[in-house]
């Protein structure tokens, strides 16, 4: 049966996420245990679902439990499950590698952090528990073995870099780790990990609401002073979401969010509801109070955990979280759910949409309650990702749109709501205006804003990706249309001023169709602009024109887009401008008049941020142009 003894090596990640581990400084290090715990519950979990789906999995479920052993004498703990277990190739997969998005960008965290909570948290965000263990220990040994198979694995490292792997005949169903502890050492907060109480009180303060029982053989002394063995149960079994909220303190309601969420921090808010009637549920729902590091990965957790009864169907169910909700952490446990029921089914479950429905509008009331500094924080997490819901989510657009927070003209530090933007529009404004891009400075120095901030006309100022799509979709917020300040006509003039520009335009005629055709393969059409002030000419698009920004995401995407020409404005107040009226309307040398309206079309789209189709070209000429000026 067995191969002899294997010597791997980790994965190059895995090895430095080691060596972080067990040469940084952690405040406190207790946290390997609730880990380790955490995966035996997991196991068992798993293995109550399987041997309801296969009846005939030849495996012992009549006493599922958590064990813990502590050996004094060799200074050894071991963790012991009698749960699913793992094959050969899921120890080498599971903990020879790290197969997570992001690993790289955490180990870059780790390196830079210096101080200790950061990086506990940013360990917790990651869910690498069982690395934990080598804080503690100076060797780790697992043995398993995988549910209905009759062959076990040995897997034991010091966490140097190496591991070694053999097959063994004689191992029981589940996992058992065993940790070689390293000597106490109070200054660095390694405690006696031997000692009873000090496993009690890790037990309570972070596994009590843990399912399945969690044992441990103790010493209890008798009256005439000789102890007996004695097996105790050290957790208390009762699952936080099925005790009515008066009998839940908010301490372990912070500990029960550090179970399911991998997180350090407290949770931002906590949501705990009952669903009664036809459908009944219970949910123990937590806001985060800051973002993952995978909120915006393919490969990052999505959804909450689904039991059934108390038994745990799966992690990360989507159906019951839409994806723009997918930072909500907790469990829903539903009553009439069938065991067997699969994702697929999940998504067409005519009950599982109206638990969604109702958990969704939970959510979004408890944050349209929130505190405003509260709120603050959590639309600074997650206000891009609430965002994408508008696009998602047409049931609820209403609602969110009150949610939505953006900066603006009106105040440099403080966003501002769509109801407090329309309660401050000045007489006989009809639209609410805003400006894209990649950041807010980019966008107040656009001469887009020019018109509009001398008129005293507030604009909102959106730097989020999602923000070019959604504001397209919704189109309009209270009666009054949403309007970008670098699309279509802006009609901001007085009658004076209009009748001033109408004559403009006529004198501006020729110059205008010269330039029209000067520039025809960049732009559909040159006219006077009616949006600036101080810059001499700026571009903008059609009022049903696909932004350049949007163009740009969707060929990121893959996706190939007609390139849509745009509209080049001239202010006829500039001396630029007017002297190119002046010198084409003398007659001047055709060669150099080309030139410069490309030079001014060049400088419009640097002005707003965007891309030269032809840098070189524009240099040059822009060079030539200096030299002869001095």
């Amino acid at each position: 049966m067995s191969d002899g003894v294997e010597t791997l090596e980790f994965q190059a990640e895995a090895r430095q996420l080691l060596q972080l581990m067990v040469h940084s400084i952690y405040s406190n290090k207790d946290v390997f245990l609730r880990e380790l715990i955490s995966n035996a519950s997991d196991a068992l979990d798993k293995l109550r679902l399987e041997s309801l789906v296969d009846k005939d999995l030849p495996a012992d479920t009549s006493d599922l439990h958590i064990e813990i052993e502590a050996d004094k004498d060799a200074r050894t703990l071991t963790v012991r499950d009698n749960g699913i277990g793992m094959t050969r190739d899921e120890v080498v997969r599971l903990i020879g590698t790290i197969a997570k998005s992001g690993t790289a960008e955490l180990l870059r965290k780790l390196r830079e952090s210096s101080d200790a909570a950061a990086s506990q948290e940013l360990i917790g965000q990651f869910g690498v528990g069982f690395y934990a263990t080598f804080m503690v220990a100076d060797k780790v040994t697992l043995l398993t073995r995988r549910a209905g198979q009759s062959g076990g694995t040995r897997w034991e490292s010091t966490g140097e870099g190496t591991y070694s792997i053999e097959e063994v005949e004689d191992a029981p169903q589940g996992t058992s780790v065993t940790l070689h502890l390293k000597p106490v050492d109070t200054e660095d907060n390694l405690h006696d990990y031997t000692a009873e109480w000090t496993i009690r009180e890790i037990v309570k303060r972070y596994s009590d609401f843990i399912s399945w029982p969690i044992r441990m053989t103790v010493d209890k002394p008798g009256e005439d002073g000789a102890t007996t063995p004695e097996e105790q149960t050290l957790n208390s079994m009762k699952a936080l979401w099925a005790r009515s909220r008066d009998e839940v303190d908010e301490a372990e309601y912070k500990e029960f969010y550090r179970h399911v969420a991998h997180d350090w921090a407290d949770p931002l808010e906590t949501i705990h509801m009952r669903g009664e009637g036809t459908f009944e549920y219970e949910a123990l729902l937590f806001l985060p109070s800051h973002a993952p590091l995978d909120l915006f990965s393919p490969q990052g957790r999505r959804g909450v955990q689904l039991y059934v009864k108390r038994v745990f169907i799966m992690d990360d169910c989507d159906a019951l979280m839409p994806n723009y909700l997918r930072f909500v952490k907790g469990v829903v446990d539903a009553h009439d759910l069938s065991l067997n029921i699969s994702r697929e089914i999940l998504q067409q479950d005519r009950q599982i949409r109206a638990v969604r429905r109702r958990l969704v509008k939970k959510v979004l009331a408890t944050l349209k309650d929130m505190s405003a500094e509260s709120y603050r924080t959590f639309w600074t997490e997650f206000g891009a990702v609430v965002k994408e819901g508008l696009l998602e989510d047409p049931d609820n657009t209403e609602t969110l749109l009150e949610l939505v927070r953006a900066a603006s003209t009106h105040d440099p530090a403080e966003p501002t709501t769509l109801r407090a933007y329309v309660e401050r529009m000045k007489d006989g404004q009809s639209e609410i205006y805003y400006a894209t891009g990649e950041n807010r400075a980019t966008i107040e120095n656009s001469p887009h804003l020019e018109a509009f901030r001398a008129k005293g006309y507030e604009v909102l100022i959106l730097t989020d990706p999602v923000d070019e799509v959604w504001v397209e979709r919704v189109g309009a917020y209270d009666g009054k249309t949403l309007r970008s300040v670098a699309k279509g006509q802006v009609d901001l003039e007085t009658e004076e001023e209009k009748e001033k520009a109408e004559a403009e335009r006529q004198e501006y005629a020729d110059l205008l169709t010269f330039l029209g055709g000067a520039l025809a393969d960049s732009v559909k059409e040159v006219r006077l602009s009616t949006r600036l002030t101080t810059s001499p000419a700026c571009v903008v698009g059609d009022a049903h024109d696909m932004t350049p920004t949007l163009e740009k995401m969707y060929r990121a995407m893959g996706q190939e887009v007609p390139q849509v020409k745009r509209i080049l404005e001239l202010n006829p107040a500039h001396p630029l401008v007017t002297g190119l009226r002046k010198a084409h309307g003398e007659g001047g040398d055709t060669a150099a008049l080309t030139e410069t309206a490309e030079l001014l079309y060049g400088m419009a789209l640097l002005a707003e941020g965007g891309e030269l189709a032809d840098p070189a070209r524009f240099t040059r000429i822009l060079a030539d142009r200096l030299a002869r000026g001095l």
